[in-house]
């Protein structure tokens, strides 16, 4: 009588356990529904402090842009098989948000975007290079992504124009302990950091301003109740199970 109790304990204590650990399929799946993109939702990177910038300047006459291409050269591994290398100069955002450009001068391009800097220097240009074309690039275009993903870090992209979608991708997308509805997203801009919780799982969201990150943006994918609860009860629960396994086996075998 008393091992027929054990075992119904043990029965119903591995179902309250499964019950437990069941998640609904609204809190895994991502977009989960059909959305219309918008296409007024435009997106360009600001400038800001830190960043490190590849500015090329081009003209019909590329002897007059010289002065504003200086380059390096890279004297790693030179010899007669290997000559020597040049690379175009970066130009590094200081903490005022000023560049210290050739023959310009400081110019401040910090809290800019990307076409507005362009055009800037454009003008800066004129005197100088009537038909100047001016490309900028951000060379330190980097993101982080914590918690409930399979590849936690920092990672940077070629590319400067990522979704949050994406950068969740390339660290190994979020387990299935990940809170898709409250995600955190750290963003500082012109020294101002804010905050925003996005929720990935809303037919809106590719809408959204979050929708593609910055450079410097942090992600954080909080863990669910799930998670949290195995978490806390966790260990004491499987050292209870086991304790209460051996049991059963110790009474399965004095009643024989």
């Amino acid at each position: 009588m008393l091992f027929k109790t054990v075992l119904k304990f043990l029965a119903i204590t591995l179902s309250i356990v499964s019950l437990v650990s069941c998640v609904s399929k609204d809190k895994i799946l991502y977009i989960q529904q059909g959305v219309k993109s918008d296409n007024n939702n435009s997106f360009e990177i600001t400038i800001q402090p830190d960043d490190v910038l590849q500015i090329n300047v081009l003209s019909e006459n590329p002897e007059v842009t010289i002065p504003y291409n200086m380059q390096t050269t890279l004297m790693i591994g030179v010899s007669e098989e290997n000559p020597e290398q040049r690379r175009q100069i970066s130009y590094l955002v200081d903490s005022n948000g000023m560049i210290d450009y050739p023959v310009l001068g400081k110019i401040k391009l910090a809290g800019l975007s990307k076409s507005e800097a362009i055009i800037h220097i454009q003008n800066l240009l004129k005197e100088h290079i009537k038909d100047a074309v001016v490309n900028i690039r951000i060379m330190n275009f980097k993101f982080t992504v914590l918690g409930e993903v399979n590849r936690p870090g920092s990672f940077s992209n070629p590319s400067e124009r990522i979704t949050l979608l994406e950068a969740l991708g390339q660290a190994g997308d979020m387990t299935i302990y990940g809170t898709r509805n409250n995600i955190l997203v750290i963003r500082e801009n012109n020294g101002t950091k804010t905050t925003q919780r996005v929720d990935i799982t809303k037919p809106d969201f590719i809408n959204s301003e979050w929708y593609y990150l910055s450079q410097n943006d942090v992600v954080y994918v909080e863990p669910n109740k799930t998670r949290i609860n195995s978490s806390a009860v966790g260990p004491n629960l499987t050292v209870g199970l086991s304790a209460l396994s051996l049991l059963v086996t110790i009474i399965a075998l004095s009643t024989r």
